[in-house]
């Protein structure tokens, strides 16, 4: 089965347009059997109205998909920003991630993880970060049950300069890493725990803003591909990652094959893996 994870900032194109028919085609073209989506929109007026999520589906042939946002309401650059619940309206304007899926989904679940600031009343949130949620799915594969979480984790966006300044001392060979990355490392941390009781095999994939091997060793699970997804113009960095834990006596898949794909759409490039996991007996 293909695997894959793409961040799709909103369906912007190089030309700087919006084109949700060019979107939907980018994420048909990876032919993934399941695909987890970032920076999506649903409802919003910069990208039309449309439902990116549904229509990205409906164009891959997904027999099941969700949509789970991390803002809720229109999507805009404010100093507070309402955090979205787990049971937002299924129809009202929204910002998150994506699964999408050929298989049928036998359960969904969703994560709220902890913010990257400090500064939270309510469900509002003070800083300059995005709030962060995980969507994970136990996926009824040809191989038996399959946990596929889809997540986007913490950059700082105060840390704009600086962050731009760590993706070229990372592409020339020094640098200590992202700013926000500490954070993210610790929603990895709090991802691993909310997650134990998932069945596995369990893939974990998405937009982690964290560099090369750090998810890996953080985890301690297997990366399904490695190469540059970032900048998608001339990539210098991996921040996005699929990752697999296969468990307490979990059989090692039979193949993999990973591959960085540019699909022409978005700043980021898709990652895509191929792996062909042992089916069950009897």
């Amino acid at each position: 089965m293909r695997l894959a994870t793409f961040n799709v900032q909103h369906g912007l194109g190089p030309d700087g347009r919006v084109d949700n028919d060019r979107l939907a085609g980018a994420v048909a073209a990876l032919d993934a059997d399941v695909v987890g989506l970032q920076e999506v929109d649903r409802r919003q007026a910069r990208s039309g109205g449309v439902d990116q999520a549904r229509l990205c589906a409906e164009t891959m042939g997904a027999v099941d998909h969700r949509f789970q946002p991390a803002l809720a309401g229109p999507f805009r650059y404010p100093v507070f920003r309402r955090r979205a619940s787990r049971t937002e309206r299924p129809d009202a304007p929204g910002y998150g991630i994506a699964l999408l899926s050929r298989f049928r989904v036998l359960s969904w679940d969703t994560v709220l993880l902890p913010p990257a600031t400090p500064w939270v009343w309510g469900r509002a949130q003070l800083g300059t970060d995005e709030p962060r949620v995980a969507l994970a799915a136990v996926i009824d594969a040809p191989s038996g049950p399959l946990t596929v979480v889809c997540t986007h984790l913490s950059v700082y966006r105060f840390h704009s300069v600086t962050w731009a300044g760590a993706v070229v001392r990372q592409a020339i060979g020094f640098g200590r890493g992202m700013p926000g990355e500490r954070h993210a490392e610790r929603q990895v941390d709090h991802l691993r725990r909310r997650l134990a009781g998932l069945p596995r095999p369990l893939v974990l994939l998405g937009d982690f803003n964290l560099r090369g091997s750090v998810p890996a060793d953080r985890t301690g699970w297997r990366p399904l591909a490695t190469g540059d997804t970032f900048p998608r113009h001339d990539p210098r960095l991996q921040i996005d990652h699929i990752l697999l834990d296969e468990g307490s006596g979990g059989v090692p898949p039979d193949s993999v094959d990973g591959q960085v794909v540019d699909t022409g759409v978005s700043d980021h490039r898709a990652l895509v893996a191929d792996v062909s996991f042992a089916q069950p007996q009897g």
